[in-house]
């Protein structure tokens, strides 16, 4: 599988999990312009539907653990979601609330591209909904984007479905079924026998008693050439172990803390 250029950069990838979602109000511009301003060149991020059709990157169904809003993100238009407080609820590490009431609202996709144009960002949708996976992938196609993001969606239906669409154009990684069998094969050694369609197998370390990420693991994915990206990794001695492990990407809460355990001076610094 040839390498897609979302992939460039040093290994391994340092992704800000929702723009660094313990450092400030995920997935609002304020989070993603601060990974930016860090030096990161890889942003994951969320995005749902509104009611009148427009992109949002928010991870939630329901708008209550992150803004003063209640109910399901689907029943409200933009406009309406516009009037809501995104980092109502962000608290920092001594316990207060420094970006309430500060006008930070739910980004829509464009504006979270708009940023920076050298920025990729990995986008997971969060909709089972087949007409919003054409309308993403039509999204990206039209702009043309296919360098600068990578689609992911948990649903296996609607994975698939972005896969057919976009034909390899787009970096991709699969749904949570296709990831267990993956995971299975290569327990089994029979990983060969697969083609796999997908170009990144994005994992937590461990799935319940399962430990998802090894060597075997790892070695099972690069012989086809795809990717392993762990989540959510906030501890510095697993950044380097996974690191040490061989993995191709590290998605994080702690932006800073993660730059700086791979030995990469954060923009700031500079």
């Amino acid at each position: 599988m040839k390498k897609k250029a979302y992939f460039s950069g040093p290994r391994p990838l340092a992704f800000a999990h929702r723009g660094g979602a313990n450092r400030w109000p995920e997935n609002t511009l304020l989070a993603f312009q601060g990974a930016i301003e860090l030096g990161f060149t890889h942003i994951e991020t969320d995005v749902h539907l509104t009611r009148d059709g427009e992109f949002v990157c928010f991870h939630d169904d329901r708008l209550e653990r992150t803004t003063n809003g209640t109910g399901f993100l689907r029943d409200y238009d933009l406009a309406s979601l516009r009037e809501l407080d995104a980092a109502y609820h962000f608290r920092d590490r001594k316990g207060g609330f420094p970006y309430r009431g500060k006008g930070h609202r739910i980004p829509t996709l464009d504006e979270a591209l708009a940023l920076d144009e050298n920025v990729r960002f990995n986008i997971e949708l969060k909709p089972r909904d087949r007409a919003a996976a054409e309308k993403l992938v039509r999204l990206v196609l039209d702009r043309g984007l296919e360098d600068r993001v990578l689609l992911a969606a948990a649903d296996d239906a609607t994975n698939r479905m972005i896969r057919r669409r976009i034909g390899g154009k787009i970096a991709t990684s699969p749904g949570a079924k296709e990831i267990f069998f993956f995971w299975l094969l290569a327990r089994l050694g029979l990983s060969r026998l697969w083609r796999p369609s997908f170009d990144a197998l994005q994992v937590p370390t461990e799935h319940g008693p399962l430990r998802v990420v090894d060597p075997r693991f790892i070695r099972a994915a690069h012989v086809h050439g795809i990717q392993v990206h762990v989540w959510t990794i906030d501890d510095e001695a697993e950044m380097r172990r996974l690191a040490q492990l061989g993995v191709d990407g590290i998605m994080t809460d702690e932006p800073e803390l993660l730059l700086r355990t791979l030995g990469r001076s954060s923009a700031h610094e500079s």
